[in-house]
């Protein structure tokens, strides 16, 4: 009888105002529970090792004690890159786990999926690792904030850089169809205007497909001396191995998400990549320029202890290791308040904030205008051995 009072006491307050009252969900005096979704197997497991790095993170911080004398369960599913998956397994974590919120899923369409019923639920998700241009938008996502630059906003760094170095070049893109894909298509219509149907030629490719072959091929036959490949590692390898084995030779960019050394470079082959251009954020633990720094000493100091075993030049386990700094950030501004309204606000309230082992000059701000942790790349090319940084930081909120 009381539980029924209760709910209907509960009914009649949400139906009155949107509002957050209650204990807060997932918090005891001891522990937070956090979810997160990657695709750990599947056609994108190389990037769904960001996980593991979270998830290695969160017991560093817990052998530490924990933040403000809580443990955190994070609780990480395999959505093996489904969407269908994704929906199944956000629904596990709030209905039957009872999260106090999500943070880190990765993958754009996963996380398309899952954004309504996490809406509807009030719950909030946090640094999600998409750059999906509409997760940007406060108004229809007010409960969201995104781990990477937007795939509009990078695009358009890229199709900048390529009007500057190659100016009356014809360019490719080999794209990904889906919502990642087709922002950058879009990000480089809206920088080439009226001249992209004139000097850009497309071609798609499902994540379902074995190989991209004829799309390179036919890429190839319309004489563009640039190639962008907007999607995933798997798919971005075997375009550049294919570029090579074809004796075609054209400037390569690839996305943020394809920039892991693991995860396609070493696929594609060292040496046919070299020239390959991509811009990041972060400082590369691999490169020997930083050995003696602090950061990434520490960095593969935590790898060896946590990640024992794991490839350290995929780079998503970097990315993983720095989402489980933004994470002990936002709670550490929390406090006590573990409500859903105020770990959304604390994510919203990042200022000036920077990672170690982020690119010197690279910080994050974060506002209740801004759904983007990130807003700031450096352009670097490979070498054969090492990425090598050129050129400034770019803005790529201004871009």
């Amino acid at each position: 009888m009381f539980r029924s009072i209760r709910l209907a006491c509960a009914l009649l307050i949400a139906a009155a105002a949107p509002c957050w009252a209650g204990d807060p969900v997932g918090v005891t005096a001891t522990s937070i529970k956090i979810g997160g979704i990657f695709p750990l197997s599947g056609p994108a497991s190389s990037i769904g090792q960001v996980g593991h790095g979270v998830l290695a993170y969160m017991r560093s911080v817990n052998e530490r004690g924990g933040i403000n004398g809580r443990k955190i369960d994070y609780l990480m599913l395999d959505d093996a890159y489904s969407p269908p998956k994704s929906v199944e397994h956000a629904r596990k974590l709030v209905e039957s786990d009872e999260v106090a919120f999500m943070f880190s899923q990765l993958g754009t369409a996963g996380n398309t999926a899952v954004a309504k019923y996490l809406a509807a639920k009030r719950v909030p998700t946090i640094a999600i690792v998409t750059g999906a241009s509409k997760f940007t938008s406060v108004k229809d996502y007010p409960l969201t904030t995104t781990g990477l630059v937007s795939y509009d906003t990078e695009g358009k760094i890229y199709a900048k850089y390529l009007m500057r170095a190659l100016p009356s070049a014809k360019y490719a893109i080999l794209y990904q169809n889906d919502d990642l894909g087709r922002d950058y298509v879009s990000a480089f219509k809206a920088v080439l205007g009226a001249d992209f149907d004139k000097r850009v030629v497309t071609a798609s490719y499902e994540v379902t497909e074995p190989t991209i072959d004829s799309q390179v091929m036919a890429l190839k036959s319309s004489g563009a001396q640039a190639l962008f490949i907007a999607g995933t590692p798997k798919f971005a390898a075997q375009a550049i191995r294919r570029a090579a084995e074809t004796a075609w030779k054209p400037t390569i960019l690839i996305n943020f998400p394809s920039s892991s050394i693991a995860g396609t470079i070493k696929p594609a082959g060292l040496e046919n990549s070299v020239g390959v251009i991509v811009g990041t954020f972060n400082k590369d633990p691999n490169d020997e320029s930083w050995k003696d720094d602090e950061a990434i000493k520490a960095y593969r100091a935590f790898f060896d202890r946590y990640l024992a075993g794991s490839d350290i030049t995929n780079t998503s386990y970097l990315t993983g290791y720095q989402q489980g700094m933004l994470l002990e950030q936002i709670l550490h501004q929390c406090g006590d308040d573990l409500s859903r309204e105020n770990i959304i606000k604390q994510a919203k309230s990042l200022k000036n904030f920077t990672l170690s082992t982020a690119l010197p000059g690279i910080w994050i701000n974060t506002s209740e205008t801004n759904n983007m942790v990130w807003t700031q790349l450096q352009l670097q090319r490979w070498t054969g051995s090492r990425w090598e940084p050129f050129g400034g930081i770019l803005d790529a909120s201004s871009e």
